[in-house]
């Protein structure tokens, strides 16, 4: 299995929404796509900044470039990000899962 990992920075007063709108893109689009596993959504507030990290969990590379298209390794934004995100990160990491509280690695 493979962890695909985002982070992105929105403005604290901005925190919740953002939230909502990611769950509303990224996060459904990620589970209905075939060879997805799970989505973890992390916050951490910092001051006037609210940190993201988003990993996506897949069986194979192949699911995630139906995701993602054949550049995996670049960031997949939405029409709104730019309106909450203070800097769109171009690229993305992809991880080798050993081990998963939660998620079915098998």
């Amino acid at each position: 299995m493979i962890a695909r990992t985002w982070h992105g920075i929105v403005p604290r007063e901005k925190a919740e929404a953002y939230f909502k709108y990611l769950s509303e893109t990224g996060v459904q689009e990620c589970k209905a796509t075939p060879g997805n596993r799970g989505v973890h959504v992390l916050r951490r507030i910092d001051g006037d900044k609210a940190y993201f990290l988003f990993i996506s969990y897949w069986e194979s590379m192949e699911a995630i470039r139906a995701f993602a298209g054949e550049r995996t390794e670049l960031a997949r934004y939405y029409p709104e990000d730019r309106d909450y995100l203070l800097d769109l990160k171009p690229h993305v990491m992809h991880y080798e899962v050993l081990t998963a509280p939660d998620v079915d690695i098998a």
